[in-house]
């Protein structure tokens, strides 16, 4: 799974908007568009802003493994 569908499946799941999400990182919400839309890709700082939101692992976040918990 592409990053850009897990941002996205991760965000409509919780039920949270583009605008919520860019705003509890610290973000424009044209960057979380683009992230999902798949035209840009995040810093590892963002990365892990993202995981920390949605509480999950990087792997998962980036769609290398479809284990969600972290460690």
């Amino acid at each position: 799974m592409l990053f850009s569908e897990r941002l996205r499946g991760l965000r409509k799941s919780a039920k949270v908007s583009q605008t919520v999400l860019a705003n509890a990182i610290g973000l424009n919400i044209k960057q979380i568009q683009r992230y999902e839309a798949g035209n840009n890709e995040p810093t590892l700082s963002v990365l892990i802003s993202l995981a920390d939101f949605f509480d999950v692992s990087l792997d998962y976040l980036v769609g290398r493994s479809d284990r969600r918990e972290r460690g």
